[in-house]
């Protein structure tokens, strides 16, 4: 009997010792973007975002790509153009299920850059770098804004 209570404790110690693995993030290689901006990798989610000229809208979704719900979620986007020294902030807003939307005075241009500081209810705040390449050229009708399709930086 003693053996036994001494061979429990063991087992229970070995077992308890266990490394628990959480949930990876896929590989940072490409990451679908269904809405034709640029996707990416940040911790637990993926972040699509699509840029227009004076409008930004990010897509939060888990790996699977199931979207998340973005209530008391807050981001706030600083957008650069190349190596001018001036940026400009735009606050991102929940809209839709998993969506965040901001709007400003601002152009995106093929070297826009923009970094996307998310923060979800009850989560670790992560950021995002986000390199805007436009990949082909789009007219928009008079009026219209003009969306810039972008693509996964190469690694």
């Amino acid at each position: 009997m003693k053996h036994l209570l001494g061979s429990i404790a063991l087992c229970a110690i070995l077992l308890g010792a266990v490394p628990v693995t959480a949930h990876k993030a896929k590989d940072s290689g490409p990451v679908t973007a269904p809405h034709g901006g640029q996707a990416l990798t940040v911790g637990p989610y993926h972040l699509e975002l699509v840029a227009m000229d004076g409008e930004l809208t990010l897509y939060v979704t888990d790996h699977s790509d199931k979207g998340i719900r973005t209530d008391g979620a807050r981001a706030k986007a600083t957008i650069q153009h190349g190596t001018e020294k001036a940026r400009t902030q735009v606050e991102l807003e929940p809209s839709g299920e998993n969506m965040l939307k901001g709007t400003g005075t601002f152009t995106i241009n093929p070297d826009t850059g923009i970094i996307v500081f998310i923060k979800m209810p009850e989560q670790e705040a992560h950021a995002a770098r986000f390199t805007l390449r436009q990949t082909k050229s789009q007219s928009a009708p008079s009026g219209e804004k003009k969306q810039h399709r972008h693509k996964q930086p190469a690694h």
